[in-house]
């Protein structure tokens, strides 16, 4: 039986041409076969006729299937799985140099936030930043809107260190934050890692134990880097 992952509901369209390609670079659909029809696709994925209409297209437009009219679409031959792979990898369109600009910032601003916010967050503070978790937690499905809700999460950890400097710098800054949060949650996702750092941080501050939270950022951002530095690998 073939295995069908749950679509996601935010991206659908990206989502089927994402599991479609990767039944043609495991073999399961092998060069020259024919693609199951349309309305096998809609019913084989659970989603609309237009959803399977544009993975189709999309994997139409890369030449990696051909139409034959009347008959269907059929899997092209002599295909690069490589060069296929590398069309479906993930991109960062965030430079080195950037990426490690904001973890040098993070690392000298947050870390000293985490530590003041465990001593002076006020119970608004706790609140606020339990808020911007939660919509963490429900928005894990759309990148975007989990990424302002990360944004959200760290904005409230710098109010709570109560250190009108840093406030100050974050407020200028959020703009170029967002984007390198949302860099990091659109190539890897909301990863479990990420929001079991994230919840580890919150209650922390929470209990006022400041080692545990610095000790669960520097974790989140190590693997980061990794991720990277293995992604710019690949590329």
């Amino acid at each position: 039986m073939m295995m069908i992952k749950s679509i996601p509901k935010n991206n659908i369209v990206e989502a089927v041409y994402e599991q479609m390609l990767n039944k043609i670079i495991d073999g399961t659909w092998p060069e020259e076969s024919k693609l199951p029809s349309e309305f096998e696709l809609t019913d084989l994925f659970e989603v609309s006729r237009t959803s399977i209409r544009s993975a189709v297209q999309k994997l139409r437009d890369l030449g990696i299937i051909y139409t034959k009219h009347g008959m269907g679409s059929f899997v092209s031959k002599n295909l690069d799985k490589n060069k296929i792979i590398n069309i479906n990898q993930p991109i960062m369109h965030m430079s080195q140099e950037e990426f490690m600009d904001m973890m040098v910032f993070r690392q000298t601003v947050e870390f000293k936030c985490i530590e003041l916010a465990a001593t002076n967050a006020t119970e608004e503070n706790i609140l606020e930043i339990e808020d911007a978790l939660n919509r963490m937690l429900i928005n894990k499905n759309d990148y975007k809107k989990y990424s302002q809700a990360d944004l959200d999460f760290h904005i409230a950890i710098i109010k709570a260190s109560h250190n009108k400097i840093f406030i100050n710098i974050i407020h200028n800054i959020k703009d170029i934050y967002y984007y390198y949060l949302e860099e990091l949650n659109r190539v890897f996702g909301p990863t479990i890692e990420s929001i079991d750092a994230h919840i580890k941080v919150f209650m922390s501050i929470k209990e006022h134990d400041i080692e545990t939270a610095k000790l669960s950022l520097n974790n989140a951002m190590k693997t980061n880097i990794v991720a990277i530095n293995k992604l710019k690998e690949e590329i």
